[in-house]
């Protein structure tokens, strides 16, 4: 969206940052767009310029059912899924139960371990320190 936008010269994302007072067209640069940026345009109320903005969270959600939809996935999908997802992967990955527990801002660190019985992996939990040398490459 950000070249089309760029074309149509309408201004990018609100960059009202004090160290770019020095950089009047920062807000048309690439580095400066929203991520998830708004479909429509819209008018800044304080400025009267139209710009994107990003988009509203509940989009976001929208199109993650609809995905789920699209691909024929039976269950009821949600963007709530990328937070277990990222939990499992990260125990997974070998990250303590406490960092992990951090992240997803839990009080309790029972709540994160409820993401623990899905690792289910036995004795191949445990490795040794020497097992991550073989993606060192070093010589053998």
């Amino acid at each position: 969206m950000h070249t089309p936008t760029c074309a149509r010269a309408t201004v990018g994302s609100n960059c009202r940052l004090p160290w770019l007072a020095n950089t009047p067209h920062a807000d048309a640069e690439w580095g400066w767009q929203y991520v998830f940026p708004s479909a429509n345009l819209s008018v800044d109320p304080r400025s009267g310029i139209r710009r994107r903005h990003h988009a509203h969270e509940s989009a976001i959600g929208r199109a993650v059912t609809q995905a789920a939809r699209r691909v024929g996935l039976a269950k009821r999908v949600t963007c709530h899924a990328f937070r277990h997802s990222f939990a499992t992967h990260l125990l997974e990955d070998g990250y303590d139960i406490r960092t992990v527990q951090e992240l997803l801002g839990h009080k309790d660190v029972a709540t994160t371990m409820i993401y623990t019985h899905v690792l289910n992996r036995g004795g191949r939990a445990v490795r040794s320190p020497l097992d991550g040398l073989e993606n060192m490459g070093g010589p053998g």
